[in-house]
This record gives structure tokens, sequence and C-alpha cells, in this order.
């Protein structure tokens, strides 16, 4: 028998889909008018009257009078909001700061208002809806859903709540959803990760679980404790879990990972949200790529990434962006944020509709020696390479080694395996050949000799969360870096092995 939940879903979720084809079908023009209503609304606050918006009129106008900032460059703008004056960044006060820890600017506090906050809730819905619709499966919505998440609990500093983002969003769940949503707000509230896990694992058990969401890694985790303690693979023990929703990361190194931990295929959507905004979504499940939210309070600028730390790079709006190319992206926004570097870097899959995957953050990649390598290559090169065997790794990070003991400089690979390979040379050359396809400044670094292949060094299982641990950022929101151009978080790692 058709459940009412479930019943209701089909069509709640073929009325989004035709509101969402619209502007994904009109994207200049969708963009044009966030633009001119973002404009409109902050002319007469400090941020529009230090920057002359009322004599702003279209794109090129916005960039004459708006440079590019990061979160340091908006940060004495911002201190005033947080010291509770109005009409700084957009009109009137936000009604929260998502708190975040920055890796460079300690706590970052990013502004949330009444006109933002439903497009971080609408955007995750609307995910989930456009899924029923593609696959006609909404029985999930009947049984248990979980979201790993930060805690709940909200500080007031000048009238203006002040948390987590994921905190702040477990207090938009829509009424429909509050029955089937686990883990229960005691839980939620447990500030250290690992009791907290344990508590969700007790809490999860005896229920039916359909729907698993939160970054992979900590996902991986609490999989992890569940197989421990049951003796059971997830898929066994929660016999109705068919869907897991991601963000935050690539989730294509832990797949492998997670089809055995889960004993079965599932499954999954990526979603691609921030403190900043709540950016895209995948919108089906066999095309590469999020739908970007064009329609959600956002106006999108690129900048191209090998031109980005150049005197006067240029920028560019949807119209212009070809697939393929590695984008800075821009965002303004109706939480007052202008020109502003998320620090992620983007590649558009497709431009009909606009679909993007996220390529890495422009802080992380290697240039040790010119060889621009950045996330996406050294994510696509571990998968080309354990693809078709049975390795399976548990998390992986990448450093130069520029003053090895003997022989030439190379990439140093730490890596985290649950299924070691018997010939861990080989799978470093495989690695390394994938690497050099991929870039071509690197291939040249290596044929000419400047550089030596990649080298792998293991990591003990439990090394890298024990050295999130140690840096006070385990769990949550927190990810470990893929790659840096440094050896300072490698360097830590001989105390975990």
């Amino acid at each position: 028998m058709i459940s009412l939940k479930s019943a209701l879903a089909k069509p709640f979720a073929k009325r989004v889909y035709k509101s969402i084809q619209k502007w994904a079908n009109n994207p200049i023009e969708t963009q044009e008018k966030v633009f001119q209503e973002l404009i409109a609304t902050a002319t007469k606050t400090v941020f529009g009257q230090d920057h002359d918006f009322v004599s702003i009129n279209n794109h090129a106008d916005f960039v004459k009078r708006v440079p590019v900032r990061d979160y340091e460059g908006l940060k004495p703008y911002v201190e005033r909001m947080v010291a509770g004056e109005p009409d700084i960044l957009w009109e009137g006060k936000p009604l929260y700061f998502a708190k975040t820890s920055g890796t460079t600017s300690g706590s970052k506090f990013i502004p949330i208002t009444k006109e933002s906050m439903p497009t971080h809730v609408e955007a995750a819905r609307n995910a989930i809806l456009m899924y029923i619709k593609e696959t006609g499966n909404a029985k999930f919505v009947n049984g248990k859903m979980i979201f790993l998440q930060g805690s709940p609990i909200l500080k007031e500093q000048n009238g203006i709540q002040l948390g987590r983002l994921s905190g702040i969003v477990a207090h938009y769940v829509p009424k429909y959803l509050q029955k089937n949503r686990l883990p229960s707000w005691d839980t939620n509230c447990i500030e250290d990760w690992e009791t907290k896990v344990d508590a969700i694992v007790e809490e999860t058990l005896p229920e039916n679980m359909t729907v698993i969401s939160g970054i992979p890694s900590w996902v991986q985790m609490y999989f992890e404790k569940i197989k421990t303690k049951t003796g059971k693979p997830v898929g066994e023990v929660f016999k109705n879990f068919n869907l897991f929703i991601f963000g935050g990361v690539n989730y294509e190194p832990y797949r492998a990972k997670f089809e055995k931990l889960i004993g079965r295929k599932v499954d999954s959507i990526e979603l691609y949200p921030a403190s900043e905004g709540f950016f895209a979504f995948q919108d089906k499940q066999n095309e590469k790529g999020m739908l970007l939210q064009l329609n959600s309070g956002i106006f999108y600028e690129f900048i191209k990434a090998d031109e980005f730390f150049t005197e006067n790079p240029k920028r560019i709006t949807i119209k212009d962006v070809v697939v393929g190319v590695n984008y800075v992206m821009l965002i303004s926004t109706n939480a007052g944020l202008w020109a502003y570097n998320i620090g992620d870097t983007v590649q558009f899959t497709s431009t009909k509709p606009y679909r993007v995957i996220v390529s890495g953050r422009i802080k992380h990649f290697i240039s040790a020696f010119g060889e621009h390598v950045i996330g996406k290559e050294v994510e696509q090169a571990m998968q080309e390479a354990i693809s078709g065997t049975n390795v399976q790794v548990s998390e992986f990070t990448v450093a130069p080694q520029i003053n090895p003991e003997q022989g030439l400089p190379y990439h140093e690979w730490f890596v985290e395996f649950e299924n070691a390979p018997e010939n861990l040379s080989k799978l470093a050359r495989k690695i390394d050949q994938s690497l050099q396809k991929q870039n071509t400044y690197y291939f040249d670094l290596i044929q000419g000799h400047v550089l030596q292949p990649l080298k792998i060094t293991t990591v003990k299982k439990d090394g890298f969360q024990k050295y999130m641990k140690s840096i006070g950022k385990l769990g949550g929101q927190n990810k470990l870096p893929r790659l840096a151009n440094d050896r300072k978080i490698v360097d830590q790692f001989p105390q975990f092995n």
C-alpha cells in the first residue's frame, strides 16, 4: 500500500521540476534579473554607497567599481555587522552568522539574511524532489533519514544568532520530515564527534533507515562503527537504505570503500552547499555535474584559475564560460557578499543546462615546481589507478618533497589503505602516468628530469582521523585538504604512524 507521504511527494516533485526548468532553460536572463535585484536592494547600504551602486547598470560597471575580495577583504564590513550595525553589506541586519573555522583567517562570520536563508533549505529539498521526479522512487520518504551535522545549539551576539551552518539549517527542517529525522536533538547537541557518532549508532540501529547523508569521510566513520558493532554490512542492517546524499568532497575516492561497507550499490545525490550559499545539486543520476543554482539570489562570476594570480584577470559571467576549463568562482549574494572569492575552483560539464563539478580549492594545489596540479587531477589519478583492482583507499593527501635525502624532488602521496596493494610501486607508477596524462606541466617536469615520479607513503589505520582530532577538526563539516603546496600537514603525520 502506498503511504500518503510518498503519494504526495510525486506530484510535488513534478511541480518543482517544472519551476526549475523555467530558469534552467533561461539562464542568462535569470542571472541578469538576479544581478539587477541585488544591486537595487543594496544601493543604500554602506557597501553600496562606498562602491557607487547607484551608477551600476551592467556587469562591466560592476567590475569597475567592485574588486574581487576574499573574507579578509570584506572583514571590516563584517565586523561592523557583528557589532550590530544595520545596512552594512545588505539592508537591515542578518538573521544569523554562520561561524566557520577558516584555515587562514581564524573564525569567519558569514552573514545569512532573511532573503538568503530559504535558498539553503529549498535547494536541498529540491535535490531530493528532482531525484523522485527522475526515478519515480518515493518510498524512502516513509523511512528514517539522518544527516551527520554540527550541533544545532546557537549563541546570540548583539541580537544575531550564530552557529554552524548545518546547525542553523537543522532549525528549518520541514514539519512533514520532523518525525522521520534523526539523530534526536539531544544527540545532535553532543559536541565531541566520536561520542556523538557512537550515540548516533545506538539511536539508528533499531530504525528503518532509508536516507543517510553527510560528508563521505565522516559517514564512513559511522558505517565502520555499525559494521564493527553488528558484524554485518550496513545494507543488511538497514535493508531499505537506498539513498546516500553527500556534499563537501568528491565521492569517487570513497565509492569502492562505501560499496564494501554497505554490501551493495545505492543511489547517491551530490550537493554543493557552503555557508556562503547553496550553489548546486545533482539533478540527474546519469549526468556528470551538478545543476548550478541560477535563481537563488546568487550572481556568479568566473576567472580562469591559471590567470587568477595575474595582475588584472578577466571576470566573466555564465554566458562566456567554456566546458572543461578550471575557473575560480566568485559570488555576489542576497546575504551581502560582493564579488566574493569562496576559494573553490569549478569546471563546467555542460552549459545546457549549466552543470558544474568542484575541481578543488584555489589555495589547495601543488605548484612547488610550476606544475599547477589541482585536486580534481589527483583524485582522478587515484581513481584510475585503483579501478578494476581490489585496492581500497580510506583517505589520502599529497604534498611536495622539495629536499629529498637523495635524487630529484617529487610529489609524496600519503595514503591510508583499507585494502593495500601487493605492489606499492606499481600503484605509484599507475597514478603517476595518469597525472602526467592529465597535466602537461607535470608531464614536462617528469620528462625533463626536474621531478622524479611520485612516491607513496602509507598512513596507519585511522591516522588521518587522529590528525584531524589533534587540530580540533574531527567531524562535522571539516574536510582534509586533498593536496597542499607545502608540508605543514604531512610533517605532523609521523606522530600518528
